[in-house]
């Protein structure tokens, strides 16, 4: 007998997710959910029409099971990367700055004519970075092995 997966069978194996439409691109928003990363961590190859970040990832998938068995919060390191992208716009945020650490609340694509769009990374602060796409592909790739979460906590989010 087959099922449908379950967010906890990933729970013990490293992420590599791709995104081709604003549904996937919203499971990938929530993976990254409160990952954080210095400035200095993104990258725009405007000849390659790549944009990449590499994130501290909260591991929502594994939270339910650190929880169950009372041991620590995990982190993991993990590259984000949009493909076709056209142009990379900023606000409160300093590329190349290693002294401030950014925090990614979400990502969301807004579609235009033909499969082009935008896609917001929206940031903790105010902070927001927008990519302009010839067409929607994002890949989540967890690159090290988990870490215990410095912070020792889960995030949290007051509700407004």
């Amino acid at each position: 007998m087959t099922g449908d997966a379950r967010f906890e069978d990933g729970a013990e194996r490293p992420l590599r997710l791709r995104a081709l439409d604003a549904n996937d691109l919203s499971v990938i928003s929530g993976l990254v959910q409160d990952a954080i990363f210095p400035g200095s961590e993104m990258r725009w190859d405007r000849s390659a029409r790549r944009f990449g970040l590499l994130l501290n990832r909260f591991r929502w998938e594994d939270a339910p099971r650190a929880e169950a068995q009372g041991r620590a919060y995990e982190r993991v390191q993990s590259v984000l990367a949009f493909e076709d992208v056209l142009s990379v716009q900023s606000q409160g945020v300093a590329p190349g700055d290693s002294e401030t650490i950014l925090s990614l609340l979400a990502v969301r694509f807004e579609p235009g004519e033909d499969g082009t769009g935008q896609v917001l990374l929206t940031l903790a602060g105010d902070g927001a970075i927008r990519l302009e796409v010839e067409t929607l592909e994002a890949v989540l790739r967890d690159v090290t092995r988990p870490y215990a979460a410095p912070s020792g906590a889960r995030p949290n989010h007051p509700e407004a």
